[in-house]
């Protein structure tokens, strides 16, 4: 079979089978994560995100490969999950720039794209880590270029190009230790694989059948995934500028053809005049926040672009700095459903948590929307829009609770009508500290800032239990015994839950501890947190502990030490 252009029709096509395929593999792809706790979410987390944006492929067909690409994108968007489904996202969201104006495509074109996906993704993550999904993603893209210059025919270009892109799977344990310590390839990266086979096999005129595929979306058999993360947050800096400035312009053509909209050129642009800077930017506006000692300055740059549609500049200097302080109660509200303002608030706080006692223990500290998910489901870009919309607030704070969700988060913010800030909390007790941090009085970015600093202020550990025999940082883990983890690193495992449980608080603990919070889970008895709390107060009679029933699935034990 000769195809030497791809219209729409078949690239939608490439697009079912490529999802189909993930689908198809999703168990292997989660086997493959590296922490053997109970989530192996990676496959899943690409599966639900990839099938978003199938699905918005298979409502929206269109001769027109250029449309077609922009239906994949906005669908893979809204439907994001967990960081390698947001990686993913932003690999498909440039492809799809690049092909928009085409009605067909060839090699080269196809070719192109996938290298305009590798720079938006790199660009959508501050840290970016060689040996996974990313290095994949460019490693093939360079590749395909290359076969591209003597190949016309899609299926032998396909071919070759899938053959680099396993090759570069096959690499990353030698990029990244811990993939080779634990004998695994990178798991997104794998998963990119799979979808690039299922183009190929569309191609061919394969049609990939789900008939027998397992179904992935059980709460019992999902759980927060990735705790060695891809990207982080850079913490926002001190205040040496006197006015918090923010502003949002909507694009006009007429002034963009004088001047041009680049986002990485007006950062550097923004960043001569201030700092504590953010800017995001999608087809029709640019939002930006910095702190700057000439607003004027600032909000001149951004005039270039089009028209404001918000504009403000706060005296930091004149601005009231104290912090309000809530304390949590010990009892548990019967409530269990988040407050939804229906008069307009001027702040609105998003939070994510799994558990009912936990849910309740957010709303009780001011949260208004609580998005259940978490440890055992990754909420996407999507759900976290609409809990902000839910908020019906000017100003909306978003605590993710959990490494794998803070780029849907973003995402989430990038998209979302209303001011947006991500604090980027990566555990519950972290959500707490920040959530307790928050002041009424303060501004938006002042808000970011204070709460992001109440991240450093706890320690987190957990107790769950192993998937599989292993070895991770000298510690030997064996299939259904329980590991203590402290923040993301196993430091401990025994067969008992009990004594696991005891072992890490011993290591989290130390003299300047104060606060001891025991969230326990469903598995827990009340004789084993009785138990717990008499060992906790007798060990460590300095520490204050508090006990509440946090009833979440797979971690037996969420642990707070302020």
């Amino acid at each position: 079979m000769s195809i030497k252009r791809i219209d729409g029709k078949l690239f939608a096509d490439m697009v079912i089978q490529g999802a189909n395929n993930l689908t198809k593999n999703v168990k292997f792809v989660d086997s493959l994560n590296v922490f053997p706790v109970p989530d192996g979410d990676t496959g899943t987390n690409m599966n639900l995100s990839i099938t978003s944006g199938s699905k918005e492929v298979k409502e929206k067909p269109n001769s027109h490969v250029g449309k077609v690409g922009q239906s994949f994108a906005k669908g893979l968007l809204m439907g994001a999950r967990g960081n390698s489904g947001v990686i993913l996202s932003q690999l498909f969201r440039g492809f799809s720039k690049s092909i928009e104006s085409k009605d067909t495509i060839s090699t080269t074109d196809f070719a192109l794209a996938l290298e305009a996906g590798v720079e938006t993704a790199y660009k959508a993550v501050m840290k970016p880590i060689e040996g996974t999904i990313l290095t994949v993603a460019r490693e093939t893209a360079k590749k395909a270029v290359v076969i591209a210059k003597t190949h016309e025919e899609f299926i032998p270009f396909l071919e070759e190009t899938i053959i680099e892109a396993n090759a570069s799977l096959n690499r990353t344990p030698d990029l990244l230790p811990v993939l080779k310590q634990v004998g695994v390839v990178d798991s997104g990266g794998q998963g990119l694989v799979l979808v690039y086979e299922g183009f190929l096999a569309s191609l061919k005129g394969e049609e990939i059948s789900l008939e027998g595929a397992e179904a992935t979306l059980s709460l019992e058999e999902l759980v927060e995934a990735e705790h060695r993360n891809v990207q982080s947050m850079l913490n926002t800096e001190d205040i040496v500028y006197g006015y918090c400035t923010e502003f949002m312009v909507r694009f006009e053509k007429e002034k963009l053809n004088k001047h041009p909209f680049d986002i990485d050129t007006f950062r550097k642009e923004l960043s001569a005049w201030g700092d504590s800077l953010l800017v995001v930017a999608d087809d029709e506006i640019v939002k930006v926040h910095i702190h700057a000692e000439y607003p004027g300055e600032v909000f001149n740059l951004g005039q270039r672009f089009g028209s404001f549609l918000k504009l403000k500049a706060e005296n930091m200097r004149e601005q009231h700095t104290n912090l309000l302080h809530e304390e949590v109660s010990n009892e548990s509200p019967s409530k269990n459903e988040s407050t939804q303002p229906t008069e307009k608030q001027e702040f609105g706080i998003v939070t994510v948590a799994m558990g009912s006692g936990i849910k309740a223990l957010f709303e009780s500290i001011g949260a208004t929307v609580v998005i259940e998910g978490g440890q055992t489901m990754n909420p996407s870009t999507e759900d976290i829009v609409k809990a902000i919309e839910q908020c019906n607030a000017e100003n909306v704070i978003v605590l993710p609770n959990n490494g794998n969700i803070v780029m849907a988060a973003e995402q989430a913010a990038s998209v979302a009508e209303c001011n947006v800030a991500v604090v980027t909390s990566k555990t519950v007790p972290q959500g707490m500290s920040a959530l307790l941090a928050f002041n009424p009085t303060a501004s938006l970015a002042e808000n970011k800032s204070g709460m992001q600093d109440a991240l450093k202020t706890v320690k987190t550990g957990q107790i769950t239990y192993a998937v599989r025999d292993t070895e991770i940082d000298g510690v030997e883990i064996t299939k259904d015994h329980f590991m203590g983890i402290l923040e993301s690193k196993i430091v401990t495992t025994d067969a008992n839950q009990f004594e696991a449980a005891k072992k890490l608080l011993q290591d989290m603990i130390d003299e300047d501890s104060e606060i001891l919070t025991i969230l326990y889970g469903q598995d827990v008895s009340d004789e084993e947190i009785s138990k717990l709390v008499e060992f906790a107060e007798e060990s460590f009679d300095h520490l204050e502990v508090e006990v509440h029933n946090g009833n979440q699935p797979l971690y037996s034990y969420i642990f707070s030490i302020e």
